[in-house]
């Protein structure tokens, strides 16, 4: 098991840019596939990225080419580079990981997971 913080949340224009950043605890991280998700008000948790502790990655249809998922596995840190953000991305922001050589973009795939970080976008 490995305790995730996230960071980076915040206000911010349509049209701009934020980073996330989720640091790991334990020695494990190396071996851990993890994710992004997140959820807006009233709405069921989605999926956002996911990347393989290979380094393969997987992405949503609605960030696609606007977000960047990457590990750092000596920081034991994932991050999550969003441009272009519209209103609509507007959410909690949570990591997710799990051991496994598979970044699974299914909730129920991950056992461990952050306390979230708020990310608003305005018009």
């Amino acid at each position: 098991q490995v305790q995730l913080v996230e960071s980076g949340g915040g206000l911010v224009q349509a049209g701009g840019s934020l980073r996330l950043s989720c640091a790991a605890s334990g020695r494990t991280f190396r071996r851990y596939s993890m994710a992004w998700f997140r959820q807006a008000p009233e709405k069921e948790r989605e999926f956002v990225a996911a990347i393989a502790w290979s380094g393969w990655t997987t992405y949503a249809d609605s960030v696609k080419g606007r977000f960047t998922i990457s590990r750092d596995n000596a920081k034991s840190i994932m991050y999550l580079q969003m441009n272009s953000l519209n209103p609509e991305d507007t959410a909690v922001y949570y990591c997710a990981g799990d051991l496994g050589p598979y970044g699974s973009s299914e909730v129920r795939s991950y056992g461990d997971w952050g306390q979230g970080t708020q990310v608003t976008v305005s018009s």
